[in-house]
């Protein structure tokens, strides 16, 4: 495992229910502890993740609840949240929240902002929704199912549309593990995280080829600030393939954003020409 003492630090301490701090200083752990501590352990050593034995995980400002029905958050996807805080965007669409983690943040960091988040799995957005009550972000973001809303309509809570205009951002972190690296990956995504949250493919490009393609018009009428834009994120390697899928989409002024290991991993694109 990549990090076996970190990981056997957040476990004993959600065991004791006391700090890591609190260990490394000498705390005592008792026999009951010890006990969950110890089936804590065997789950890990079945490669299940650490955030699905906790069932939370951080994300940005805020903690949500995961489990195997949503993926678990990964720290380069913060940076489409950071995006939209670099961009201040009225009305954001994300398509694929699984478990919310970027609709919420984005709304968590940006108290003015109308988000709307979709996504094609009913079990997916269970997690999502429950985490937004557990935020008290319920009533800031709307949880549909399916890809892009009908219309273009950015809805409110009650289901009424609030205003005719598309979104000023569209934001999406789709499946995008080509089925040639499938058998690479480590037995945490393998084993425990929905497949059909990561394959997308031979090449891992054919949830974005889909969401360009069929979705093209009422994208590019969200997509209709030049403060705004679309933006994905992306597997090591593919930004190039993906600019190249949004230029056919009548997409331009595209640039990417490297994570902090230097890979390729966020591109943003606008819409080339004036607005409709």
């Amino acid at each position: 495992m990549e990090n076996p003492r970190l990981d056997a630090e957040i476990l004993l301490a959600e065991a004791t229910g006391s700090s890591r701090a609190a260990l490394v200083a000498g705390s005592e752990v008792t026999p009951a502890a010890a006990r969950v501590f110890g089936e804590f352990v065997r789950r890990r050593l079945r490669r299940e993740p650490v955030a699905y034995i906790l069932g939370r995980k951080g994300f940005r400002n805020i903690e949500l609840a995961v489990d195997r029905r949503v993926l678990v958050p990964r720290p380069e996807t913060e940076l489409l949240v950071e995006l939209a805080l670099e961009l201040q965007p009225a009305r954001v669409l994300e398509v694929g929240t699984g478990s919310g983690a970027i609709a919420l943040a984005v709304a968590d960091e940006l108290p003015g902002c109308e988000v709307v988040a979709t996504d094609t799995s009913t079990s997916a957005l269970e997690v999502a929704r429950a985490n937004a009550e557990r935020l008290e972000l319920a009533e800031r973001v709307r949880f549909l199912e399916g890809t892009v809303p009908p219309g273009g309509a950015l809805l409110s809570t009650s289901g009424l549309q609030t205003r005719p205009a598309g979104f000023d951002l569209v934001l999406a972190n789709l499946p995008y593990v080509a089925e040639r690296d499938w058998a690479s990956l480590q037995p945490e995504v393998t084993q425990w995280e929905p497949r059909e949250a990561l394959l997308a493919g031979p090449d891992g490009l054919d949830a974005y080829r889909a969401l360009f393609q069929k979705s093209a018009g009422p994208l590019l009428r969200y997509a209709q600030q030049r403060s705004g834009g679309l933006a994905v994120e992306v597997g090591e390697g593919q930004a190039g393939a993906v600019a190249a899928l949004m230029r056919e989409s009548d997409f331009g002024e595209i640039e990417t954003r490297r994570d902090l290991a230097g890979i390729e991993r966020v591109v943003v694109a606008r819409r080339v020409g004036e607005a409709t």
